[in-house]
């Protein structure tokens, strides 16, 4: 496999997988992660754990166990507002955390940071070519992740959260000076009834750059999710082997 593709960031191979916790209440998200045990570090906390209850008592709770937390609000708001946004999550000591926005919303993200990594959003993979021709973008999906992915980089955001589809044109063309974290990931072929349209599967994520992949309906809705989670850290082992 071509070096320049494969993620070369010191990233502990476990802690490659992201597991979504997108479940309706606290008490559900616990539970899982509990079920889970040391099959997942790296978890993902989003909206819907944000509407339903102690938002931040449970990334608490998942940081007292050795957890690594990504907060995925997608923050899009008046600069101030975002930048603060931002230096409160770095004060709980939250890993990963994602924006939209303009330039100025980004400089404000970057600027309150600290040790927290800011990821700008670039196309969400629930898009396709019709919906970006609904919202008013007449560019090509491609481009528009690049020039989102050149703007984050230039303005001093950590990575950028992109399809796997369109990783291998970010380290084509910024190498590996961002990081990219790969959504909407599959283990088979995605099915019709699938809202995620820009999918790929696991190793391909990896094949074509991704440093990290997130995963949750295969692992929620697993018969077995212990046993799945360890099946797709198997794969991103196989990869880096």
């Amino acid at each position: 496999m071509p070096q320049s593709i494969l993620s070369t960031k010191a990233i502990p191979v476990r802690e490659r997988l992201i597991m979504a916790l997108d479940v309706p209440s606290i008490a559900e998200a616990q539970a899982l992660v509990e079920e889970l045990g040391d099959s997942v570090i790296f978890y993902k906390v989003g909206m819907e754990l944000f509407m339903c209850g102690d938002y931040f008592g449970f990334i608490e709770w998942l940081k007292q166990r050795g957890k690594k937390v990504f907060v995925d609000l997608k923050f899009f708001d008046v600069p101030a507002t975002v930048g603060r946004a931002i230096r409160a999550l770095s004060s709980k000591g939250v890993d990963l955390a994602t924006i939209h926005g303009n330039d100025s919303i980004m400089e404000a993200a970057a600027k309150e940071k600290g040790n927290l990594k800011v990821l700008a959003v670039t196309a969400l993979t629930s898009l396709d070519r019709g919906d970006l021709d609904d919202l008013g973008f007449s560019c090509d999906v491609r481009e528009l992740v690049l020039s989102r992915a050149k703007r984050a980089l230039d303005i001093g955001c950590d990575g950028v959260v992109s399809s796997g589809l369109e990783a291998p044109m970010l380290r084509e063309h910024l190498d590996h000076r961002l990081l990219v974290i790969t959504p909407g990931i599959r283990p088979v072929d995605n099915r019709e009834d699938d809202d995620q349209k820009r999918v790929v599967s696991v190793d391909k994520a990896f094949q074509n750059g991704a440093d990290y992949i997130v995963v949750g309906r295969p692992i929620r809705d697993a018969d077995d999710r212990k046993a799945m989670a360890e099946k797709i850290q198997a794969q991103i082992l196989a990869e880096f082997q």
